[in-house]
């Protein structure tokens, strides 16, 4: 069998120069000149019969055609490596894990350490963002993240519910003589008071969402802020119950009712569907889903229909 393809290296060139955006840095990359580089540009431009790259000062931009080929360009060296890689045995090298801040330091601080220890030829690099990542272009592997899990070009894995319900100080409590019924929240600053999630549980509590009697706390942006300002006595926080498991079960923050608010997101994880062999993120998917088993299997026994969300192909960007 024979395919009709270009020199690989100038495959090489593109790829590197379409993800970094620059020739030059395209060149740093693959150890060449930047004059090197902009001919192995010049020879595929060539051989396509049409420009990959409108040339700016200083800059660059995909044409549309460089724009249908990047993405496709990348997904083959991704597989290549992956290939690469199985063949020498085993998950080694670098695993990129973009994740939002409230997942990385409640949950993958936690439990980081002991996959490390089960492979410690792979380095997992974790970065926080709220932003979308674009894997066909970026440098990450995996990505967990909340909603539907319906995201295209993406397979998802569910892990649990991103279900949310209030949390506090048991000294903030007490201060008011305990939280006994929901209105008793509006004793307290509620941290992050204008998130649509307290409106949403007081809702699933029977409770009519009164914003004129609330005190406003701290507003800080992220779960993982809030949960800090609720452990020093600043307010109430609404946090997902998964993700704060540990705090509850030392007393350091309580649950003063067990219902639980829903926009109806979970937490996924989720990479290229090309990519679901690689070794590097077989390994670390599989970690993460037997680390997460028992959460799901509660929540199958705490629903009267079971848990009923499915995997489901998910896009080239993060959710």
């Amino acid at each position: 069998m024979s395919w009709e393809l270009p020199p690989l290296g100038a495959i090489r060139v593109f790829e590197a120069a379409a993800r970094l955006g620059s020739f030059t840095k395209a060149a740093e990359e693959l150890g060449m000149t930047q004059s090197a580089a902009s001919y192995q540009i010049k020879v595929l431009e060539e051989r396509a019969g049409t420009p990959l790259f409108i040339r700016k000062t200083r800059q660059i931009a995909l044409t549309e055609a460089g724009q249908q080929l990047a993405p496709h360009a990348t997904g083959a060296f991704s597989t290549l490596a992956d290939a690469w890689v199985a063949t020498k045995g085993g998950a080694t090298g670098v695993l990129s894990v973009t994740t939002m801040e409230t997942f990385a330091s409640n949950w993958l601080a936690v439990w980081l350490g002991t996959f490390q220890l089960m492979h410690p030829d792979l380095a997992v690099k974790v970065n926080t963002s709220h932003g979308l990542v674009d894997f066909t272009r970026g440098d990450m592997d995996v990505g967990i993240r909340t909603g539907s899990g319906k995201w295209p070009g993406l397979t998802a894995h569910y892990l649990f519910k991103a279900d949310y319900t209030p949390m506090l100080s048991p000294r903030l409590a007490e201060s008011v003589g305990g939280i006994h019924r929901p209105e008793d929240l509006y004793q307290l600053p509620l941290c992050c008071a204008d998130d649509p999630w307290w409106e949403i549980w007081f809702k699933a509590a029977g409770v009519p969402f009164e914003p004129d009697r609330v005190i406003a706390g701290p507003k800080l942006g992220t779960q993982a802020y809030d949960a800090m300002a609720a452990l020093t006595d600043k307010g109430a926080a609404i946090l997902t119950k998964n993700l704060y498991s540990a705090l509850l079960e030392k007393g350091q923050l309580i649950q003063p009712f067990d219902v639980l608010g829903s926009d109806g997101d979970g937490y996924w994880l989720v990479h290229l569907e090309s990519r679901r062999n690689a070794p590097k993120i077989k390994v670390f998917r599989d970690w993460v889903l037997a680390q997460t088993a028992e959460i799901r299997e509660r929540e199958k026994r705490d629903s009267p229909l079971g848990t009923a969300i499915k995997l489901a192909p998910a896009s080239t960007l993060s959710p």
